[in-house]
């Protein structure tokens, strides 16, 4: 038992990790900024937060039984037929300061399944195909950990893209100090031309 509250604080605190990472990398910015699309298929960062909140409300709770308590905040199916991308940006109404308290609260309501279920526990993916669908808590847990570290990722380089803000963690940035980037760019530049 002990190993397994182990592995459980392990992937709990990972998967915070990853929580706190992707909201830092909306601080600082306007709120035009955080809706505006960055890339060809729309990705912004207000829209990476609103979709893992409606992922981790799904993981953590449809799979294990567990309703999201307040009608109306999740994206419903009826909502994903009309607009297979609802969840990807900040509606007309909606703020992203709203967003982000929508998905500190989600972190509680994930948290409190996590923190209340064995590792072993079973649930289902109630979007899985049937073969795949029965789960347990630690396959979920990796499994959002995995999906929310990629998101993380694409808002690494997004924040960079409007404003050049970069590093891993307020804390530590994990980028070389004194580093001309400009040089670097064009050595990368003549490199990649030299092919």
């Amino acid at each position: 038992m002990a190993r397994d509250d182990a592995m459980k604080t392990i992937l709990k605190n990972h998967l915070q990790a990853c929580r706190n990472d992707l909201t830092w990398k909306l601080t600082g910015l306007s709120e035009r900024d955080l809706r505006l699309p960055q890339t060809a298929t729309g990705l912004n960062l207000a829209g990476i937060v609103k979709h893992m909140a409606n992922v981790e409300i799904g993981y953590f709770g449809d799979t294990f039984g567990r309703p999201w308590p307040h009608p109306g905040e999740a994206i419903t199916d009826a909502q994903f037929e009309a607009d297979p991308q609802v969840d990807w940006y900040a509606a007309e109404g909606e703020t992203v300061d709203s967003i982000l308290d929508f998905y500190r609260r989600v972190w509680d309501f994930a948290d409190e399944t996590i923190d209340t279920h064995a590792l072993e526990a079973q649930g289902t993916v109630p979007h899985w195909q049937a073969e795949k669908a029965a789960v347990s808590l630690q396959q979920i847990m990796v499994h959002v950990i995995v999906d929310l570290a990629r998101h993380v990722g694409q808002a690494d380089i997004v924040r960079e893209s409007i404003d050049g803000k970069v590093g891993l963690t307020p804390r530590s940035p994990n980028m070389p100090e004194g580093q001309d980037w400009e040089a670097y760019l064009a050595k990368l530049r003549a490199l990649a031309d030299n092919d």
